[in-house]
C-alpha cells in the first residue's frame, strides 16, 4: 500500500496526495482507503482519530485532496465545496487528439445513468439531469502520438464530468475505455493537479499543487514541470 505523502496538517485538517487507484472513502469491503490511511497516521500516539471526507476523486484518478479532522471544520469546507469561489480544483489530463480551439469553455447538460454508472451529455433539462461547466487550455501536444495535455478548471462537480465532457467531443481521455478512448492504453490520464479553499477556522487562502509521477505512464510524453510553471 503506497505511503501517505502529506502536503500540509494542522489540528483542523490534513491535505494529501491520493496515489492512482487508492479509495477516497473506505467501502463495505473494509479495503484500504485514503482514510485509513489517515486514520493509521493520526493514530499513532494512541489517541482515535475523526477523519471527514469532503470532497472525492475517482479510484482511477489522483492528485491533491484535503480531509478535516473535527466535525465543525468538516461541515464549513463541505459548504465551500459546494461554492466553486470558496473551493476550486484545477485537473490535468492527456486527451486523443486536440480541442478544437486551444482554450475554451465546455457547457453541456448531463444525465447519470446509476445503473451503467456512466454519465451522459443530453440535449435537453429532464429528470436527473444536471447543468455542467468547466474551462481548460491546452498546454502541449505530442505530434507523434496525437495526444493533448490539457488544463482543467471545474465549475460544476458532476460524476465523471471532465471524461465524459471530452468524450462527447471526440477527445476522449487516454486510457479511458468507458468513455470511448481506443489508443490501447490502461491507465486514465487525469491527475488533480492544484486544489485551493479558505482554512476553515483561520479563513486564510490556502493553495496546494501536486504533480504525478512523470515516469509513470503517459505522463513522461510532457515536460510536466516546464508546462505547469
Amino acid at each position: 500500500m503506497s505511503e501517505l505523502k502529506i502536503l500540509f496538517e494542522d489540528r483542523d485538517i490534513i491535505v494529501c496526495t491520493k496515489p492512482r487507484g487508492v479509495l477516497s472513502q473506505s467501502d463495505e469491503h473494509g479495503g484500504k482507503s485514503m482514510v485509513t490511511l489517515i486514520e493509521d497516521h493520526l493514530s499513532a500516539d494512541g489517541t482515535k482519530p475523526y477523519v471527514a471526507v469532503v470532497h472525492r476523486l475517482d479510484t482511477a484518478v489522483g492528485g491533491v485532496m484535503v480531509y478535516a479532522k473535527s466535525k465543525p471544520c468538516a461541515a464549513k469546507l463541505s459548504a465551500c465545496v459546494c461554492d466553486k469561489e470558496l473551493f476550486k480544483k484545477q485537473y490535468i489530463a492527456v486527451i486523443c487528439g486536440k480541442p478544437e480551439e486551444a482554450r475554451g469553455v465546455y457547457r453541456d447538460l448531463l444525465f447519470k445513468d446509476t445503473h451503467l454508472s456512466k454519465s451522459f451529455v443530453v440535449d435537453k433539462m429532464r429528470k436527473g439531469v444536471k447543468e455542467a461547466s468547466l474551462e481548460y487550455e491546452t498546454l502541449g501536444y505530442n505530434e507523434k502520438e496525437d495526444l493533448s495535455l490539457v488544463k482543467i478548471t471545474l465549475h460544476t462537480g458532476r460524476t465523471h464530468q471532465i471524461r465524459v465532457q471530452f468524450s462527447s467531443r471526440k477527445t476522449p481521455l487516454s486510457g479511458d475505455k468507458k468513455y470511448g478512448a481506443r489508443d490501447g492504453r490502461n491507465m486514465l490520464a487525469l491527475w488533480s493537479y492544484s486544489l485551493s479553499f479558505f482554512h476553515p477556522s483561520s479563513k486564510k487562502p490556502m493553495s496546494f499543487c501536486a504533480l504525478p509521477d512523470e515516469n509513470e505512464g503517459i505522463w513522461q510524453l510532457f515536460d510536466l514541470k516546464e508546462l505547469l510553471r
